[in-house]
Order: C-alpha cells, then sequence, then structure tokens
C-alpha cells in the first residue's frame, strides 16, 4: 500500500476498508478516486473473506468536501468534456453503493459535502459525530444538487430537503439523522473502537449491531424546531413564491434563510426546485440519477457554473455575477432545458436496473 496513493486500501479481520487519502484537499474526489473505490467493491464483492466495506476519510477535518471544483472550472472554462465522463463514472458508483450486496459502512466524521454525501448517505449504515457537517451546497456555485442529492433530500420529511437545496445550509448530526441523511450517532473519540470491533463481524447483523453499541444520542439540533414554518413556506410552487413566504412569516430564521437564498444563482435554484419535485416521482435513486446527469450536462455549460466556481473558490471575492441576474429572468423553458433526454448520451442507469431486475 502506498500511503501516496489517493485511495488506500486494506483488510482488517473481515472488513475491507476504503480511505479517502487527499487531505490536504478535503478528499475531494477525482476521477480516479472514483474509478479506484469502484475496482475496490469489485474485489470486496467477490472476496468471500469480506464480510462489509468500510468508508473513511484520512486527515482530521472530514470524510469528503466534494468533487475536485477546481478540475471542474478548469475543464469548464476550456470547453473540456472529462468532467462528464468523471460524473458519469461517479453517479454509477452511487447506485452501486445503494446496491451493494454486503455491508456498507461509511463513516460521516467532519466535513461532508456534494460528492462525499453521494459516497456515504447511500450506504447501508451511515455514522455521523459531533463533528459532522453534511450539505449539498450546489446552488452557491451555480450549479444543482447531484450524486443522487435530489433522491436524499427529496425524501426527506417536509420540506426539509428543499430547505437544504436551496440554502445550502450545512447540518450537524442530529439534523443529518432527522432528515434521514445518516443512521447512527456515534462520538468521534469512540470511532477507533469501532473500527476495531467491525474487524471481528462476519454477518451484516454482527455489523448493525457493533455499531449500535457504539451509538449514543445525538446533540440536540436545530431543524426540529423550524419545522412548522419551513414546511409551510417551502411548500410553495416557485422560487418566488418561497421567498415570498419566507420574508413574511414573522420568523427571523425564515428570513436569513430568504437572504441565502437570494445570493445563490437564480437559475440553479429553479432548476434544483424543479429537480426535486421531479424526485419525488421517481421510483428508483438509478431513476434520480439520470435525471441528475441531464441537469448535470446541462449546468455544465452555462456560464454559472464557472462564475460560481471562481467566486467561491477560485477568488474567492464571495461575489458571483450570475447569468440571468434574476428570478424574473429564468423562464420555464429555460429551467425545462436541464431535464432533456440526452439521446445517446444519457446516463441509462434506470433502464440497467429494470433489466437486470
Amino acid at each position: 500500500m502506498n500511503h501516496e496513493d489517493p485511495v488506500l486500501l486494506h483488510t482488517e479481520g473481515r472488513i475491507r476498508h476504503i480511505t479517502l487519502n487527499r487531505p490536504r484537499a478535503l478528499n475531494a474526489l477525482n476521477h480516479a478516486m472514483v474509478l479506484r473505490i469502484d475496482e475496490a467493491l469489485t474485489e470486496a464483492e467477490a472476496d468471500d473473506t469480506v464480510a462489509a466495506v468500510l468508508l473513511t476519510g484520512a486527515g482530521e477535518r472530514g470524510l469528503c468536501a466534494g468533487g475536485d471544483i477546481r478540475s471542474i472550472h478548469e475543464d469548464a472554462r476550456a470547453g473540456g468534456g472529462a468532467s462528464l465522463d468523471f460524473w458519469r463514472d461517479e453517479y454509477r458508483l452511487n447506485a452501486r453503493i445503494a446496491r451493494f450486496p454486503k455491508p456498507y459502512v461509511a463513516i460521516m466524521d467532519g466535513i461532508v459535502m456534494g460528492g462525499g454525501v453521494g459516497v456515504s448517505a447511500h450506504g447501508d449504515v451511515r455514522v455521523v459525530t459531533e463533528r459532522s457537517r453534511i450539505a449539498m451546497p450546489e446552488t452557491g456555485i451555480g450549479f444543482v444538487p447531484d450524486v443522487g442529492g435530489t433522491h436524499l433530500l427529496s425524501a426527506a420529511p417536509g420540506e426539509l430537503g428543499t430547505h437544504l437545496a436551496l440554502t445550502a445550509d450545512a447540518v450537524g448530526a442530529s439534523d443529518a439523522l432527522l432528515c434521514g441523511l445518516a443512521d447512527h450517532f456515534v462520538p468521534s473519540q469512540t470511532l477507533a473502537g469501532l473500527t476495531t470491533e467491525l474487524a471481528a463481524c462476519g454477518t451484516a447483523a454482527e455489523v448493525e449491531e457493533t455499531v449500535r453499541r457504539h451509538a449514543a444520542p445525538a446533540p440536540e439540533g436545530e431543524l426540529a424546531t423550524h419545522r412548522e414554518w419551513i414546511d409551510s413556506c417551502y411548500a410553495a410552487d416557485s422560487v418566488e413564491e418561497i421567498l415570498d413566504r419566507l420574508d413574511n412569516s414573522g420568523v427571523f430564521a425564515a428570513k436569513e434563510s430568504a437572504e441565502k437564498i437570494l445570493a445563490k444563482s437564480p437559475t440553479a435554484l429553479k432548476v434544483t426546485l424543479a429537480a426535486l419535485r421531479r424526485a419525488r416521482g421517481l421510483d428508483s435513486l438509478e431513476a434520480v440519477l439520470d435525471q441528475e446527469y441531464r441537469t448535470s450536462c446541462t449546468a455544465f455549460t452555462r456560464p454559472d457554473l464557472v462564475e460560481g466556481v471562481r467566486a467561491q473558490i477560485i477568488d474567492k471575492d464571495r461575489s458571483p455575477r450570475w447569468s440571468p441576474a434574476g428570478l424574473a429572468e429564468v423562464t420555464e423553458a429555460d429551467v425545462a432545458r436541464f431535464f432533456a433526454p440526452l439521446g445517446d448520451r444519457e446516463l441509462g442507469l434506470d433502464i440497467g436496473s429494470r433489466v437486470t431486475d
């Protein structure tokens, strides 16, 4: 094992351990990492001595901050297509994780955003700690939640998922549990002991029982106390109406949310709301990933992605110049283009899953 590899693999007992190993980049995913994780799952699935897979991130800051946004920014500016190939394999990996036949345990410690959610929150056993900060922050860079994020957020209770998608807010352990993004809270100081005990597990039931034994009540969250105004305001049919309800709710936290939303890409906001509503009507993660691939491919060609990454990641001036600049300028036809079929470029996961089934 080369400790400089971006993905480290080792077996401890009957557990195949996958470690994302780019700590200086907060373990951001690139194409090579996605392919290596997929290879590791193929090996683990075929190996009868492996009872479960465990995913962790190197370093102290988090599991994974998402995809390698700088590379995507450079690719988009150059008019390339490498990012589309990356997303194709990444989304296929997300679907594979959800259907993996052996227990897939993800330690969602620290920062877990975007692509980090994709490689963890579709797993069987999802562990958060007091350090966890989980988010789908795409609207802030002119993009739309992907990696199955609209599938997860659309299934959250009430309109919590809509709130998180539009504001790009990060949540802690308790709120992640409430939203269905995680299963267990384990204090970070006991993670080492949990990992050691997992190595002795030989069945899915033993894995689940071991995690439960280490689990504890999560520290109090925030979203549960805001459910009334969140469910009322975000149930509206348009971003404009959501903002109007937030502004007129008489709740300070709601007004704060409206301000956060207004700072995001108008196009990304409208497409995200449409994607979430459509995801509720789709019958599988695969179908949602197919839809997300369409929205991602279209977003890749639009100016807001390059401008959003420039403002947030490259220049860090936090002053993106969105195009169009206002919600009123984003038409229904503009939004519909993000969901248009891609012809022979479709991801095609939903078709594949139905043929297999």
